[in-house]
């Protein structure tokens, strides 16, 4: 198989069960209801987000979201990756107790250990939470541009797609654009084809989380061939969460074969019961895609990643080396 790269996921969605039962232990904290026989249980989209919560609360100290990044990023370098970004969330930090900024600094350290141990790159975009609506945007916005943290390269936003129209949120982007951050932004999951447009039309991203709902309307799947916007694709959450029935009826190779720029990720990879080496597998099973196919795929995530000339070019000549 071919090295690999991810520029979608979540941290706090990261953490493996046995961390979150290494964590639940540290804080006396039951970890039962929510993780059995190794693996995180949910039945639907309300008993996700319950487990998810309950785990990113045993991330509170410095320590602790440290120990994170470098555990995710050491798996994923085992697994075969060369690059990792990571959607990180002021406001979760404040929910912890942290400030944005001494939570950032803590997870770059992590980046920054994993990176020492096995040559990972690693980077953070930094998210603000739709449905926690405009203020909240600009004010994760205003911290991405500020912060001045070397692996702070990217901005984006997640949360509730059917909250708040995305003109909305123009200020905030622009905000990040003009700190010279990469933009990327959640459409097309659980909105359908009109949330990919309204992003393309309002916040022009070079990225868009997920995107796969395009494939609804040709016209929107030609625009983001024609654009070159990159679609961070996600199918084992799409699967999880029902977006679509199976993976015969998942869109990655229609949008591939209409000449989208296309990428495999994990998004929160435990809760799904998924890895980023597990999604090119499956890519090669459900959507037989070849090896030389997928290197394509990971070029494309290193082409689109929100990193300095070097290090792009640094990263391109470990997956040629690999390739030959």
């Amino acid at each position: 198989m071919p090295l690999t790269a991810e520029i979608h996921c979540h941290v706090e969605g990261a953490a493996d069960p046995g961390l979150v039962i290494l964590q639940a232990r540290k804080y006396g904290k039951d970890a039962s209801p929510y993780i059995r026989d190794g693996s995180f249980v949910w039945y639907d989209f309300t008993s996700f987000l319950q487990a998810y919560d309950f785990a990113a609360d045993l991330f509170r100290t410095e320590e602790d979201y440290a120990r994170l990044t470098e555990h995710y990023l050491t798996s994923l370098a085992r697994d075969g990756a060369i690059y990792s970004e990571v959607f990180t969330s002021p406001d979760h930090a404040r929910r912890a107790g942290l400030s944005p900024e001494a939570y950032t600094n803590a997870l770059g350290e992590g980046i920054s250990r994993a990176r020492d141990k096995t040559g990972i790159e690693g980077r953070m975009i930094v998210t603000g939470v739709r449905h926690f609506g405009v203020d909240a945007i600009e004010a994760a916005a205003r911290f991405a541009a500020k912060c001045g943290h070397p692996l702070v390269t990217g901005f984006g936003m997640g949360g509730d797609e059917r909250i708040g129209d995305l003109e909305d949120f123009v200020r905030a982007f622009e905000i990040a654009r003009e700190a010279g951050l990469g933009i990327t932004v959640h459409a097309g999951e659980f909105g359908g084809w009109e949330s990919v447009a309204a992003a393309l039309d309002h916040i022009r991203p070079a990225r868009i989380g997920h995107g796969v709902r395009a494939i609804e309307n040709p016209d929107l799947v030609r625009r983001i061939a024609a654009e070159g916007v990159v679609l961070e694709c996600c199918p084992g959450s799409n699967i999880a969460l029902k977006v679509f029935e199976g993976f015969a009826a998942h869109p990655f190779p229609a949008l591939l074969a209409a000449g989208c720029k296309v990428t495999l990720n994990s998004d929160d990879p435990p809760y799904f019961w998924t890895s980023l080496r597990n999604e090119y597998d499956l890519a090669a099973r459900h959507f037989r895609m070849t090896e030389k196919q997928l290197s394509a795929v990971t070029r494309t995530a290193i082409e689109a990643a929100f990193v300095d000339r070097k290090t792009r070019s640094a990263l391109l000549a470990r997956l040629d080396g690999r390739a030959r």
